[in-house]
């Protein structure tokens, strides 16, 4: 099967630089709903079976422009949601960004790693995945199906560098994931997963970016 991991639209979090982790956290941006707006469009040519969503408000207003366009409702699933920043919540700082992101990135060698008051790699990574596994177990019996999974920047980076085949921790921390950026996967929990296409702007374009936000999640590593 095929997943679309699309990270949500911009929030003010985004804008400010801010570690929102907390569910179900803030909405949209003016510009995260244009960037929502635009990825019907944008995956026009795209098959969509069906849509999920995090337990996180901004998720389900990024998908809602999409499953209207193809008559479908998302479904909340629970672990998607993004990697948990524990005290580092709304910190703003460049060290708070190093150590959330540094951490994560360490989990590539060292599972135990912690956020502080936050998650370790195998924490995050058996609900993440478990997750993946559980839409994947939904759709078994058509392996063509593809699915659309509106979730977060530093999760998607995560497990997607992390459970595919044929990426590695260097590809991880070095590119970047914009909001509405979709990185796309093919595969199976059974036969594992395979990254056919990291993209690195909104879906409808760079012009939907935010030049002037700081956004540690979606960026490249410090």
């Amino acid at each position: 099967m095929r997943l679309l991991l699309i990270r949500h639209g911009q929030t003010i979090d985004n804008v400010n630089g801010a570690l929102g982790t907390v569910i179900p956290g803030p909405g949209l941006t003016d510009l995260g709903l244009t960037q929502a707006a635009a990825i019907p469009a944008a995956l026009e040519g795209e098959q969509i079976d069906a849509i999920y969503v995090s337990t996180m408000k901004r998720t389900w207003l990024t998908a809602q422009p999409l499953a209207d366009a193809r008559g479908l409702t998302f479904e909340v699933v629970e672990g998607l949601h993004e990697i948990e920043a524990g005290d580092l919540e709304q910190r703003t700082d460049e060290d708070a960004h190093r150590t959330y992101m540094g951490t994560i990135f360490a989990w590539w060698t060292d599972f135990a790693a912690r956020i502080p008051g936050g998650e370790d790699g195998a924490e995050f990574y058996h609900r993440y995945d478990g997750a993946i596994s559980s839409i994947a177990a939904r759709h078994a019996a058509d392996p063509d199906s593809t699915v659309a999974i509106v979730s977060h920047g530093a999760a998607i980076r995560a497990w997607a560098s992390f459970t595919s085949q044929n990426l590695d921790a260097e590809f991880s921390r070095v590119h970047p994931l914009e909001n509405t950026a979709v990185v796309t996967l093919e595969g199976s929990p059974e036969s594992g997963w395979v990254t056919t296409a990291w993209a690195d702007e909104p879906l409808g374009g760079a012009a939907l970016e935010d030049p002037t936000a700081v956004d540690p999640t979606g960026e490249a590593a410090l």
